[in-house]
């Protein structure tokens, strides 16, 4: 039986946020959002560095949130996580699951038992008389996830399950658009970004990337010799306030950031595209922090020739006593797509 409600929790590099959200007979409700900033250095590509920093912060947002539980389901993505197309033997999914480490560990770096592993079927293969089951391989070192979750834990809060943001992306943002089959989900964090591509929300391929938006900033704010605040400002298109020579600055620094991340979204398609020949890639949906930059949305276009539009994870949901008015709900749009999902995950 699903639960009637639920929280995601968002560890980012910048931020925490997190999401309620509940199940009744009218749908899905977004009852709670929040967020609280982060000290620099607090959470480093996604792992928890500065407990106490992180603890602090938590108790601040459930504080002045109102989230009406302390249950959590808790994302992580770093580059302690590994996800991996595999083909297995066919067999009843609970004995798979049970054979796993068994089955596993030569695709993985690192020994299974250090690692806390998982396996997402995503169709049935038929090769003569030999049937096997193709899907995703994820697995996350065992010591990260312990980390994160005392961290959290330490606040309070009691972690009953952990997912993969790219799932969580996949539930909140993957949903059928008309005749559009297969799409790319990009959530562009501070840090951490996570590429997500699916078919009618089948999973097909997912990638964990550790750059994002808070690259561009440190970027700028080395160029201009400005602090983090006013460089994020300038990054997300706040320009009035320089000269010429300043902005040629500015913009040659985001310029060299974009074409990096961008590259590497691209070299992470056209992977796919290899062997996912029957399956295209016919557009592109951002969200996330990082998707505000300014000609993001532009560069991802023309260097994958891919239509580029923005997510909204709030869509299709019944608001609640959010207690935020609509040009707050604007600007949490491209930000819930993580929280969201994690807790979506709970109740569906």
């Amino acid at each position: 039986m699903p639960a009637r409600s639920a929280i995601g929790l968002d560890l980012g590099t910048s931020g925490v946020r997190a999401a309620e959200v509940s199940y009744g007979r009218e749908g899905i409700t977004l009852e709670k959002f929040g967020q609280v900033a982060l000290p620099d250095g607090a959470v480093r590509d996604g792992e928890v560095v500065d407990r106490e920093a992180v603890v602090t912060q938590l108790k601040a947002l459930w504080k002045g949130s109102g989230f009406t539980g302390k249950k959590v389901a808790l994302g992580v993505a770093n580059q302690r996580v590994i996800v991996r197309q595999i083909d297995l033997p066919w067999m009843p999914l609970a004995e798979l699951k049970a054979a796993l480490p068994l089955q596993v560990q030569d695709y993985l770096p690192m020994p299974v038992e250090e690692c806390v592993i998982d396996f997402h079927p995503t169709e049935e293969i038929h090769d003569g008389d030999q049937r096997r089951l193709r899907g995703l391989l994820v697995a996350a070192s065992r010591d990260m996830v312990l980390n994160n979750v005392a961290a959290v834990e330490a606040a309070g809060l009691r972690v009953t399950s952990v997912d993969l943001t790219s799932f969580a992306v996949l539930r909140s943002v993957g949903k059928p658009h008309g005749d559009v089959a297969t799409e790319a989900l990009l959530d562009i964090g501070a840090r951490v970004s996570n590429l997500v591509i699916h078919s009618a929300g089948q999973p097909r391929f997912v990638r964990v990337l550790l750059s994002g938006g808070q690259d561009v900033t440190d970027a700028i704010a080395e160029r201009l010799g400005l602090p983090a605040q006013i460089a994020e400002a300038v990054k997300r298109g706040g320009t009035e306030e320089l000269t010429q020579s300043e902005l040629g600055m500015v913009q040659s620094a985001v310029d060299l950031m974009l074409e990096v991340f961008v590259d590497d979204i691209r070299s992470s398609l056209d992977y796919y595209a290899a062997s996912n020949a029957g399956f295209p890639i016919e557009r592109i949906v951002i969200s996330g922090g990082g998707s505000l930059m300014a000609g993001v949305c532009e560069r991802l276009e023309a260097a994958t020739r891919k239509k580029v539009v923005w997510a909204n994870p709030i869509e299709g949901l019944h608001l609640g006593r959010t207690g935020l008015d609509e040009q707050q709900l604007s600007t949490v749009q491209p930000l819930a797509a993580v929280p969201v999902g994690l807790a979506l995950g709970v109740i569906s």
